[in-house]
């Protein structure tokens, strides 16, 4: 009796010492991942060379079938390259999957996948209860692929996950099938019975091992199975634990059954970023920065972004560790940035329209200016710049080698009218220093929201001017800018927004820069012109003080609501008059816009006004229309 005891106790300490030899192998942070279904599932695409580059020792696979040319043994782990199905078959979303986990998770977690799957067949064939009688009446070209699973895919599913829960965890289920039942009104309660049976078999809670099942192809609507879409986005609805991966967007094969090769990589990062949610991980994508990309020229020296790319696309990257959500607000559209392990969110525009464009960083719905890009006032505030590089043609505002350069000089002056010190930026040109002469001007205005400094930093004026004398198309002349106050936000009255700029214009600017440059100070040798509301300020200003000016220029005036008959005091009814007084009158816009200026030119010629109308092809209301407009203008200025 005794010693029987104590033979029972010894065997007893020995089960238990096993047992907990058995627990401390099984490491939580290994997770597994069962992939069963058709031929999708399998992979019908050639693996690629980046595809066959080894992920490493963070994603296995347990293979469900010996691969002697490969070394790999049934029920043995190791590293995940494809095909991960059966030696003939191709890229799976299963590869996608287990490399976009693996770039996402902590470095200490490993992923791994047990998969089985068999092209053309029903959900019949996952079905404990049903697999053998299917196995009896499958099509010949089925027949070696049930072999290889000795005529139970479900069984073998089974045999290997229980083997990998003695390394780790299963948590979670992916699924690519229904192309074959496409239409069967059963297959929801078929696809439950399945997933019931494993989480049964293998002791596991449904909440805690989600189901993901992935749409089949689209081909734009033309996929052949796509009716079978509905009933996989309707699956949740009999099994509240599954969740659907779109295809929408994922590349085909010409079948229009089988996804290509990237569309396997979408696919399959798309189920690695639904799981990755589920585990409560953000998830992000990679933005590969292709090796043509070079740095903005507005970028602050020292920084490696914002870059630009040959096909004119913009790339952003910022490092914000404990923001939630950050965007790129650009040319009218805001791009989510994806944020890696480390907190550095990256983003990639569409292609853009070449030119200068205010852009803005926006961290957790606060808008901010991108901190490695030169700043610009622009939109009523400090804004982020990028310049969309333009080819040769737009050499005409940049410096060019031999080009006498002038000066952008920053002055203050007192203003009796507005009882305040105000700022302007005035250009002289390069041979200004020289002599004695004497120069004509042009009163140049910005647009609403921007200040004086916008058209020496965004519009480039001073290179412009430099390039177009130095080639004999201008003349030199001074070019005054001022804040024309409308830098602030528009409050009241249109036709109030920015009037009181007019008598600083007038009583104090005018004088100040005849006082203080030499100038030739008479209407003959003035010009005035402005962009968008500078071409307003542009039309109120001349056209009420003609005893002043004897030219004038709008690029994307904002010059609405124009009645020729009567706006300023019927100026435009006396065309005799105002074409001897105006030398030259320009309009401008960019074909992309609707400011109406093609409009207002074909109203003031038959009123019998002299007007010049011309348009910048495929631009918008922007800086590169305006540099255009400007390049346009000065060589008709001062040739009287």
């Amino acid at each position: 009796m005794i010693r029987s005891f104590f033979k029972f106790s010894a065997m007893a300490a020995m089960l238990f010492l096993s047992a907990a030899k058995l627990s401390a192998a099984v490491d939580p942070n290994f997770y597994i991942f069962l992939c069963f279904g058709q031929s999708n599932m399998e992979g019908a695409a050639r693996p690629e060379a980046q595809d066959l580059v080894s992920p490493g020792s963070r994603f296995l696979l347990m293979p469900a079938v010996d691969d002697a040319q490969r070394g790999r043994t049934m029920g043995e782990w190791c590293e995940a390259v494809p095909p991960l199905c059966r030696p003939n078959n191709g890229l799976t979303p299963a590869d996608y999957f287990g490399r976009t986990m693996i770039a996402t998770l902590p470095d200490s977690i490993r992923v791994g996948v047990i998969h089985v799957a068999i092209g053309g067949i029903r959900i019949e064939g996952y079905m404990p209860d049903s697999i053998k009688n299917y196995a009896k009446h499958a099509p010949g070209w089925m027949v070696g692929m049930l072999k290889a699973y000795n005529d139970n895919p479900y069984e073998r599913l089974v045999t290997l996950a229980r083997k990998a829960q003695q390394d780790g965890v299963i948590k979670g289920i992916l699924m690519h099938q229904g192309e074959s039942n496409t239409g069967d009104p059963l297959w929801a309660s078929k696809v439950k019975t399945v997933y019931d049976r494993l989480l049964g078999d293998l002791g596991l809670v449904p909440e805690e091992v989600p189901l993901l099942a992935g749409e089949v192809v689209q081909a734009d609507g033309k996929g052949q199975c796509i009716r079978m879409n509905q009933q996989i986005n309707d699956l949740p609805k009999t099994i509240h634990t599954s969740h659907v991966v779109s295809s929408a967007g994922c590349t085909n094969a010409p079948d229009n059954l089988h996804f290509d090769a990237a569309g396997y990589r979408e696919l399959g990062t798309r189920y690695g970023e639904k799981m990755l949610h589920l585990l409560g991980y953000k998830t992000y994508k990679k933005i590969e920065v292709p090796a043509d990309a070079v740095v903005a020229e507005t970028t602050i020296p020292g920084n490696e972004f914002p870059k630009v790319d040959s096909e004119r696309r913009a790339y952003f990257r910022i490092s914000a560790p404990q923001a939630q959500k950050v965007q790129v607000d650009i040319c009218g559209r805001k791009y989510d940035m994806q944020r890696d392990a480390t907190g550095t969110w990256m983003a990639v525009t569409d292609p853009l329209v070449v030119g200068f464009h205010y852009y803005f960083i926006i961290v957790d719905g606060v808008s901010m200016v991108d901190p490695a890009t030169d700043t610009f006032f622009g939109c009523h505030r400090q804004s982020g710049g990028i310049e969309i590089p333009e080819g040769s043609e737009g050499d005409y505002y940049r410096p060019q080698p031999g080009v006498p350069q002038g000066q952008v000089r920053s002055i203050y002056y007192y203003s009796q009218s507005a009882a305040a010190w105000r700022h302007a930026m005035v250009y002289t040109p390069a041979d200004y220093e020289k002599g004695r002469k004497r120069y004509p001007v042009l009163y140049l205005q910005h647009g609403m929201g921007e200040d004086e400094t916008g058209w020496s930093h965004q519009g480039r004026m001073q290179h412009i001017m430099d390039n177009a004398i130095a080639e004999g198309r201008a003349v030199p002349m001074i070019v005054v800018m001022e804040s024309g106050d409308v830098a602030a936000p528009f409050r009241g009255r249109f036709q109030d927004y920015g009037a009181s700029f007019y008598p600083v214009l007038l009583g104090d600017l005018i004088p100040y820069i005849d006082t203080h440059f030499r100038t030739k100070a008479d209407r003959e040798h003035r010009a005035m012109a402005g962009l968008s509301w500078g071409g307003h300020q542009t039309f109120d200003v001349v056209l009420t003080n003609m005893d002043k000016f004897s030219y004038m220029g709008a690029f994307s005036g904002a010059i609405f609501g124009l009645d020729v008959a009567k706006s300023y005091d019927g100026v435009f009814t006396r065309p005799d008059e105002f074409n001897k007084q105006i030398h030259y009158l320009f309009l401008h816009c960019g074909s992309e816009e609707n400011f109406g200026t093609e409009a207002l030119a074909n109203n003031l010629r038959a009123a019998g006004i002299k007007v010049d109308y011309q348009v910048s092809e495929g631009t918008h209301h922007e800086w590169l229309t305006w540099r255009r407009g400007l390049n346009l203008f000065i060589p008709h200025l001062f040739r009287k």
